[in-house]
């Protein structure tokens, strides 16, 4: 369970999207509070997801080969062949676009990321920044962390520490640009301006990789598991 989750963890902390909304975020009149607020709203859910599949397990694992322990794995492999299958289009996309472009297909050409942050930035409300970290949350991928967390045994302290340790290393990217903001908030502008250029520029070749190689992982596991 606790290699699962960490590397689910490690994913959604890099995943680009909540990245660049938090980068707008902190960049609002107010950023701070703002970006405290999205943090909130982003562990909250994930604190909720964990608390449910508990409070339905009670805190005790299936048995091993159980209907139930063979349906959690089921659903894993489910959404582990999802998330390969997410990847496969994506990259389709990417790729489709590309040929159109070298084929001299007319593009608008995308507004400026730093006259983007700009004027977007003044959008940002208290209940918008909450908003984002729910919407934006890589639900998939939590989806995947809860059928993993139905084999946390809470008669052990190990489970503990890993459901902390997923919690936290799912939000450590954002902890990390809330806590530069608020300790060198000029410097942490400007790093954070030039990582949403970098970011929205890559976004596409990140997602594709991420989700295709934690897909992959999550099959290779969970058909080993079913079959073994």
């Amino acid at each position: 369970m606790a290699l699962d989750l960490f590397l689910i963890g490690l994913v959604i902390t890099l995943y680009p999207l909540p990245i660049l909304a938090f980068v707008l975020v902190v960049s609002a009149p107010r950023g701070v509070w703002k970006g405290l607020v999205f943090i909130l709203a982003w562990l909250g859910c994930l604190v909720l997801v964990i608390a449910i599949v508990l409070l339905l397990t009670n805190g005790e694992p299936p048995p091993p080969r159980s209907p139930p322990s063979t349906a959690v794995l089921a659903i894993k492999l489910v959404l582990g062949v999802g998330l390969i299958v997410y990847s496969e289009r994506k990259r389709r996309r990417r790729k489709s676009a590309a040929v159109a472009a070298d084929g001299g297909a007319v593009q608008a050409k995308p507004e400026a990321p730093k006259s983007a942050i700009t004027s977007r930035t003044d959008q940002a409300t208290f209940w918008s920044a909450a908003t984002l970290a729910v919407l934006l949350q890589p639900w998939g991928m939590v989806g995947l962390a809860a059928s993993t967390v139905v084999e946390a045994d809470l008669s052990h302290t190990e489970s503990y520490l890993a459901l902390m340790g997923f919690c936290l290393l799912a939000s450590a990217t954002l902890l990390a640009m809330e806590l530069y903001m608020v300790f060198a908030p000029e410097r942490a502008h400007q790093a954070l301006t030039n990582l949403w250029e970098w970011l929205n520029a890559h976004k596409e070749p990140a997602i594709v990789v991420s989700c295709l190689l934690l897909g992959l992982w999550i099959v290779g596991r969970s058909l080993y598991q079913l079959t073994s």
